[in-house]
């Protein structure tokens, strides 16, 4: 290509597409060989259109949004075939080009905020250093562009939050400050990367629908990256679906999801948690599992009666207080209170399931830590089967936690990369005393088979596992101790939808098997519907609304678990077009003077064993 040939911000024919990708190959280094990780992709974006490559990891969506952008590195990628942007030919860019082209004509805003922003720059600074380098405008023209930019994705006081530093923002407020720095130059054609993913669900509302906005008044092209069939089904007009590196389907979303034709399609569409599913029935339903290669229906079926209401709870709760000192950096002076758990109370039966539900920095996961006492709580009751953990230190702690263990959202970070599985799973029991070496082999044989796992799969490391098989290790592990509480704390949120489903219906099936009580954590409302017996929703450290699961979601009473549950997306189509009114402001915090005290609450009954919190106008 020649040097004329290049124009910034070319303008593609509205007759032909602005995006055209085709025979697209993209290969790794690996082991003294390439192989192909993307192959043969071939696909169209059309001018104003949105089109989502939908996958579960390791299909070779990202990748395909990377080799677009020219984002491999050449040391140990090779991209081959035929890439178009309007007038350019993506692959015979020279570096000086791509620099044009990326930010002019096409940006991109990826998974997680906070490793694409520079900690060490106000956010004002790195939208200015955008616009400088593709504009040449002037410093002072550049802070106010910044400003406008703020304010168009939504983010109040822009002007003085422009001097902020990203950790100063939440994270859907980094979303938006990525959001603004892609707008900048005015781009033709926005790739989003999971870009909501990890946000909670009222948040990654917001930004679906200034995606939404943005996209109508700028009149641009949106290539979207997700696993999410809800989020899709939300945001597309056309949907791509990549199994394994390959392109298997593709056509209008209403197409895709009225009639997939590819049984890993239907998988995916099935596993798809929908709120309201669960109206007509009181106690927890498995999800229906799809085989991937020949799309036969596993149906689902609801889990038998495994509460225990003849006997006292096995957990019991009452006016757990959970606070963090802020101190001050001279004479380490406490100056105000993170009042992240704030009067408490909840009783967990044998053999029930009970939700808490939230955004990020209610409290639920800190209120799990406090049953453990892996964080000491300031005040309140906890008795455990019985005994009062509150009272309990050293060995007897130590012992007592045999009867409560947690699984955590993150399988990798919670598994010891130099153990084997088979050894991180047995070492409870050692340290315990439960099994000798001569007997632990086989007890830890019998739990991967109870989870779903060969049994000679002990002997590998946690490295060689995908996050599901993870997360069933993790489970094990939970199981080697014959608990009888387990505070699941997110622990299936980092999951691919269908990997999500297989898990929760493990955890079912061993609830029904072994009567096990779990005290479930998410902010995913639609999977919380499937699971729980009981609900309690959280709002900054404290239970806005508790009751059973039926009710709390059929008659939705607090203004809070309202917001939660419209935030959700709709897996249908046919809403694409529709506009939400969501409300943009960050949560609340839970940062209180040292001197504060919390004001004393109360609740009304709204249904049998419904309580919703009074609103004090607080």
């Amino acid at each position: 290509m020649q040097q004329s040939d290049f124009v910034p911000n070319g303008k593609a024919n509205p007759e032909t597409p602005l995006l055209s990708v085709s025979g697209l190959t993209t290969s790794f280094y690996r082991d003294g060989v390439w192989t192909p990780v993307v192959r043969n992709i071939s696909f169209d974006v059309n001018a104003r259109e949105t089109v989502a490559i939908v996958g579960e990891s390791g299909s070779g969506k990202s990748v395909t949004s990377l080799s677009i952008m020219r984002l491999i590195p050449t040391d140990i990628g090779r991209v081959s075939g035929n890439i178009r942007l309007g007038r350019h030919d993506m692959l015979r860019l020279t570096r000086k080009q791509l620099q044009q082209v990326r930010g002019n004509d096409v940006a991109m805003i990826f998974q997680e905020p906070m490793t694409s922003l520079n900690p060490v720059m106000t956010v004002g600074e790195q939208i200015a250093e955008t616009l400088i380098a593709h504009k040449g405008i002037t410093s002072e023209q550049a802070t106010a562009e910044a400003v406008r930019l703020l304010e168009r994705v939504r983010i109040p006081g822009a002007r003085e939050r422009l001097k902020h530093f990203p950790h100063e923002f939440s994270g859907g407020m980094r979303q938006r400050v990525m959001i603004a720095i892609a707008l900048a130059c005015k781009p033709q054609l926005l790739i989003a990367d999971e870009p909501t993913t990890a946000l909670d669900v009222t948040v990654q509302a917001q930004v679906l629908e200034l995606i939404k906005e943005i996209q109508d008044e700028e009149q641009m092209s949106v290539l979207f990256i997700t696993h999410d069939m809800g989020v899709v089904a939300e945001i597309a007009d056309r949907t791509i679906v990549m199994y394994n590196g390959d392109l298997i389907e593709t056509g209008t979303t209403e197409a895709i999801f009225s009639a997939p034709t590819q049984p890993y399609t239907r998988a995916l569409l099935s596993a798809v948690p929908r709120l309201g599913s669960m109206s007509g029935h009181h106690k927890p339903m498995r999800f229906p599992v799809v085989d991937k290669k020949t799309g036969d229906v596993d149906t689902p079926k609801e889990v038998g009666d495994t509460v225990r209401t003849d006997v006292p709870p096995v957990l019991t709760v009452k006016n757990l207080v959970t606070r963090f000192d802020i101190r001050s950096a001279m004479l380490r002076r406490v100056v105000g209170r993170i009042h992240a758990v704030e009067d408490v109370s909840f009783d967990l039966r044998a053999g029930e399931t009970l939700s808490l539900v939230g955004e990020s920095g209610c409290g639920k996961s800190t209120t799990g830590r406090s049953l453990m006492r892996l964080l000491k709580p300031n005040k309140g009751d906890i008795h455990l089967d019985g005994e009062d953990v509150m009272a309990k230190e050293g060995t007897e702690l130590r012992a007592l936690r045999q009867k409560i263990q947690m699984i955590f959202q993150d399988p990798f970070a919670s598994l010891n990369p130099r153990l084997t599985v088979g050894d991180a799973i047995a070492e409870p029991m050692l340290i315990h005393k439960r099994a000798d070496r001569a007997t632990v082999r086989e007890t830890v044989s019998r739990l991967l088979d109870q989870v779903g796992l060969d049994p000679s799969v002990a002997a590998r490391f946690p490295h060689e596992f995908s996050g599901g098989q993870r997360q069933r290790v993790c489970v094990a592990r939970a199981l080697s101790l014959e608990p009888k509480v387990i505070v699941a704390d997110e622990a299936v949120s980092s999951l691919d939808v269908s990997v999500k489903a297989q898990v929760i219906n493990l955890m079912l099936d061993l609830q029904e098997k072994m009567g096990l009580s779990y005290l479930f954590i998410s902010h995913d409302m639609a999977v919380v519907e499937r699971v729980s017996h009981r609900v309690a929703v959280m709002y900054l450290g404290e239970i806005v609304e508790i009751g059973p699961r039926h009710s709390v979601f059929t008659n939705p009473t607090h203004p809070y678990t309202r917001k939660l549950m419209e935030a959700v997306p709709v897996p249908d189509p046919s809403r694409r077009k529709l506009r939400r009114t969501i409300m943009v402001d960050e949560i609340k915090t839970p940062l209180r003077h040292a001197d504060y005290q919390a004001p004393p609450r109360t609740y009304i009954s709204v249904g049998p064993d419904h309580f919703v919190q009074q609103s004090d106008g607080e």
